[in-house]
């Protein structure tokens, strides 16, 4: 099926009281997840709203801010967990990296929320160098895997089909460059909402 026909159908079923993420799953053959997994960042060409936090010296009204002296709330490691799973992605300005890794890098590392060079750091802490990234953050999606499946939110379902489809086809564009062996690793890739059950939209073979 092709992407802008399963959302169609898609938003065919049952309204939820939110805003459901559009997620893409791509599941994997002919591949080591052992030797091969994935640990990267794909750009989409339209920003889904995210909830970010930003490691910076000094507060700013543009995004929460998590000073240095902030740190002594974070003591245990249920504290550092609540943190992350405040916000979808991090921001953070270099000189703050090595203190941010010594701090929250265990957990972070683990949870896929540390800042990085890829997406997420900053060197100049000035409102037009936050607001950059910010943006770029909201084009940014992560890709690991330590299984033989993708999941990926590639949009939300309140952003225009022709928005979703070409964020989604420019993830399966970028997946086939980054994958060892390209498109033959793609087993089957399904799209669904937060609620909803898969679609098929690629098998492989076909």
């Amino acid at each position: 099926m092709k992407i802008k026909e399963a959302l169609e159908e898609l938003r065919k079923e049952k309204k939820r009281k939110f805003v459901q993420t559009v997620d893409l799953v791509v599941n994997l053959r002919n591949f080591d997840v052992r030797k091969e997994a994935l640990n990267t960042f794909v750009e989409v060409p339209h920003s889904k709203e995210k909830r970010i936090g930003a490691f910076l010296k000094k507060r700013t009204k543009m995004v929460d801010t998590i000073t240095e002296e902030d740190f002594v709330k974070y003591k245990e490691t249920k504290d550092i967990k609540k943190l992350a799973n405040k916000y979808d992605s991090f921001i953070a300005v270099a000189p703050m990296m090595s203190k941010i890794a010594t701090k929250f890098g265990r957990v972070f590392g683990l949870m896929g929320k540390m800042p990085s060079p890829q997406a997420g750091i900053i060197t100049e802490e000035d409102d037009s160098s936050i607001k950059e990234m910010l943006e770029k953050m909201g084009r940014v999606i992560r890709i690991r895997n330590k299984e033989m499946a993708i999941k990926l939110a590639v949009g939300k379902e309140d952003m225009s089909d022709d928005d979703l489809a070409e964020n989604i086809d420019s993830v399966i564009k970028s997946l086939e460059k980054k994958l060892p062996r390209g498109k033959e690793n793609f087993k089957e890739i399904l799209l669904k909402f937060t609620m909803t059950k898969p679609i098929k939209i690629f098998e492989g073979g076909k």
